[in-house]
C-alpha cells in the first residue's frame, strides 16, 4: 500500500478513501483521514488511549460506528487523537465485532489548530471493499 488514504472531491462535505493491508488497517486508516480534516494529527502526542468494542450487523454499519464512536469520545471527552489501533475486527453468525484504542490527549486550543469541523459520520456513498493487496473504505463525513 503507498498511500493510507486519500480525499475525494465532494460539493460541501469530506470525502475520503482508506486503504489497508488488513481491514482492520482500513477502518484504523479511515479514522485517521477523519481526524485530519480536524486537525493535522501529527501534532497529537499519543500519551492518553481508550478502548472501544463495538458490534453491528454489517461492516458498513460497523465503519459507521467507529467513525460515529470516535467523534463521540472526542466531543464529551474534549480529546483529540492522533492514533488508532483496531486490534481485531471479526464476523460470527449474528454480527461484525470491532475492538480497538484509540490514542490522543486532551484538547490544547494552544497547541491544536482545528480545521474542519466534523459534526457526524455518514452513510452517503460509502464502500467497504476487498482490493488488490488489501482492502479500501469510502466514507463521507458531514462537515
Amino acid at each position: 500500500m503507498k498511500e493510507r488514504f486519500e480525499y475525494l472531491e465532494h460539493t460541501a462535505d469530506a470525502k475520503f478513501r482508506a486503504y489497508g493491508r488488513t481491514i482492520e488497517e482500513a477502518f484504523e486508516n479511515a479514522a485517521s483521514a477523519m481526524f485530519n480534516v480536524m486537525i493535522d494529527t501529527d501534532t497529537v502526542e499519543n500519551e492518553i488511549f481508550q478502548e472501544i468494542e463495538l458490534n453491528s450487523e454489517d461492516l458498513e454499519s460497523l465503519l459507521f460506528n467507529w467513525l460515529s464512536e470516535i467523534l463521540f469520545v472526542f466531543e464529551v471527552e474534549n480529546l483529540v487523537f492522533g492514533k488508532f489501533i483496531v486490534e481485531k475486527l471479526e464476523q460470527d453468525k449474528d454480527d461484525f465485532r470491532l475492538y480497538a484504542k484509540v490514542l490522543g490527549e486532551e484538547i490544547d486550543l494552544s497547541k491544536h489548530k482545528f480545521d474542519t469541523e466534523v459534526k457526524a459520520a455518514t452513510y452517503n456513498d460509502m464502500r467497504i471493499e476487498p482490493i488488490s493487496g488489501g482492502w479500501m473504505v469510502q466514507a463521507t463525513v458531514d462537515t
